[in-house]
């Protein structure tokens, strides 16, 4: 039984806070301007045996015109219809703003249950916004402090009320699912390999304004990330369930990432480092570039960033059906070659997120990219393969004047492919050998466009424990 609670109300009266503390740790930017934010942010709680869907919504600034706030409005207006009870919070410290009346007034005619929290109540000086409280006709509010914790048991008793209603409701609507899901399941399963099964975790990242939200909201063919023609709209990471052709994702939206140089606020470095965090947490990272400035050298230091994390990167070329497109992958190609070798044959495919072209030639190359970097070579063609490079081109001579012997190869792990070669005398084993094999590795065994670690390890000498 899962509660759906939609956290709403106006600027800067501690929505995010709340959401941090109810989902116990820090996921969503808290920071002291108003409006920080935009997008509906959720994540999985519990609050004792309550089990919780938290939405986190932008602050609510009235508008008419069609401008950044409407559209904030738009999404905290969804969050409330997906809701099954709304927390709505209020500055006690502060008082009532007229902001704060008439959100309370569209909250009502929603019909959706509220339980109304007079935020920032460390001490009894608030008590006056407390009763003041009373006039927004949303029934009684609970003292509270997201900051410190108190007023929990409060909230979680309002709260055990509504999970009630909630149960029957989400058990009939289980048990459906339930029995499509393991039909499907078990039609599949001696077909797929184990990590096939599990979701893939799919950061989209670069510049500002290079049309991430876009395509995230064309993949999911929904208006869920908030857009617009103003540079850094996204400011945390959003992430979202979703399947494809059977395969279950989770799509990371990101903040737009300008040079370090350039950042200077506390807030701009908040979110990019939520950026970061999301892009070398996911399995997959696709780097979105805009077609008229393709891998500058902010996209080139992302792409390093992902590729040094060991992510399986995939390059989207956006705004394509705009694009002098004989010139972009001219500079393309060049800037492949030139600046990024350590992803040789990394795929890049061209799409245009407004117009929803080539999202499934994105997806299939995202598939593809995934399995090799889950790739496990088998040990027989791995040192067979091994055999015949060192007899093409045998290791140099080491530091001692002598031939270094490199003795056999073995896979350490996946995600990404990593390898041991095993030598009695490694040291001195140039960094110009390790390319040779690392590019011979990626046309044999089909690993192109994911990083590949290889390790050179000294083998133990074993008549050591036999010396006096």
């Amino acid at each position: 039984m899962t509660i759906n609670v939609a956290i709403i109300g106006r600027p800067n009266v501690g929505k995010s806070t709340l959401f941090n503390r109810l989902v116990g740790r820090k996921v969503a930017i808290v920071h002291d301007m108003p409006g920080v934010t935009r997008d509906r942010k959720m994540a999985e709680a519990t609050l004792r045996d309550l089990k919780l869907r938290i939405v986190d919504t932008a602050g609510y600034e009235f508008s008419t015109e069609d401008n950044l706030e409407k559209r904030m409005w738009l999404q905290t207006k969804r969050a409330i219809e997906e809701a099954d009870v709304c927390l709505f919070l209020f500055d006690a410290r502060e008082g009532l703003h007229p902001y704060d009346e008439h959100l309370a007034g569209l909250v009502r005619e929603s019909h959706k249950p509220v339980i109304l929290l007079a935020n920032k109540c460390e001490g009894k000086a608030q008590e006056d916004g407390i009763y003041e409280a009373y006039k927004l006709g949303l029934g009684q509010p609970i003292p509270f402090s997201a900051e410190h914790g108190l007023g929990l048991q409060d909230l979680y008793d309002a709260l055990k009320e509504f999970s009630k209603s909630v149960k029957t409701t989400e058990a009939e609507s289980g048990a459906k699912e339930d029995n499509s899901t393991n039909q499907d399941e078990n039609i599949s399963a001696a077909a797929d390999e184990s990590y096939k099964k599990r979701p893939i975790q799919l950061a989209f990242v670069g510049r500002p304004n290079v049309g991430k939200s876009t395509l995230v909201n064309a993949l999911l063919n929904d208006e869920r990330m908030l857009t617009g023609p103003e540079a850094g709209v996204t400011r945390d990471a959003i992430a979202t369930d979703w399947e494809w052709r059977g395969r279950k994702i989770k799509l990371v939206d990101t903040a737009g990432l300008r040079k370090q140089a350039r950042v200077d606020s506390s807030l701009e470095k908040m979110s990019a480092a939520s950026t970061k965090r999301a892009a070398f947490l996911a399995q997959v990272v696709v780097l979105v570039l805009d077609a008229d400035a393709v891998l500058d050298k902010q996209d080139l230091t992302i792409a390093r960033q992902v590729l040094d994390e060991g992510r399986a990167l995939v390059i989207a070329i956006n705004k394509w059906d705009i694009a002098d497109r004989k010139e972009a992958l001219d500079k393309l190609n060049y800037k492949l070659q030139t600046s990024l070798a350590q992803a040789e044959g990394v795929p890049t495919v061209t799409i245009s997120a407004l117009r929803k072209e080539g999202l499934d030639k994105l997806m299939s190359a995202v598939l593809k990219v995934y399995d090799r970097w889950n790739l496990r070579v088998p040990t027989a063609p791995l040192n067979n393969w091994f055999q015949d490079m060192m007899e093409n081109c045998p290791p140099p001579l080491g530091k001692n004047k002598r031939r270094i012997k490199l003795r056999y190869i073995t896979q350490a792990k996946t995600r990404p492919p990593a390898f041991y070669i095993f030598s009695s005398n490694p040291e001195g084993l140039p960094d110009s050998y390790l390319r040779y094999l690392t590019h011979s590795l990626r046309e044999t065994f089909d690993m192109r466009g994911i990083p590949i670690r290889i390790t050179v390890r000294k083998t133990g000498n074993p008549y050591a424990d036999k010396k006096k």
